[in-house]
């Protein structure tokens, strides 16, 4: 799925690439670094990706539940 310019994870696409949502880093399918990423889905389905920094520098936020505007 796309949002914007940036490619966004979904359940079963099989798009085999992870891309940040704040800084737009990427992560291969296969790559076992892929485990530290934070998914997050919304009541709609879409599905958005953190890398680990992106996750650390707000963790504060995601366990606040705040929404991303926020951040």
């Amino acid at each position: 799925m796309w949002f914007g310019d940036r490619k966004v994870p979904t359940r079963g696409e099989g798009s085999g690439m992870w891309t940040c949502e704040r800084c737009g880093a990427t992560v291969e399918d296969d790559d076992p670094a892929r485990l530290a990423w934070s998914v997050e889905r919304d009541p709609g389905g879409r599905e958005t990706a953190l890398c680990p920094a992106c996750a650390r520098a707000h963790v504060r936020d995601i366990e606040a539940r705040l929404p991303q505007e926020w951040w």
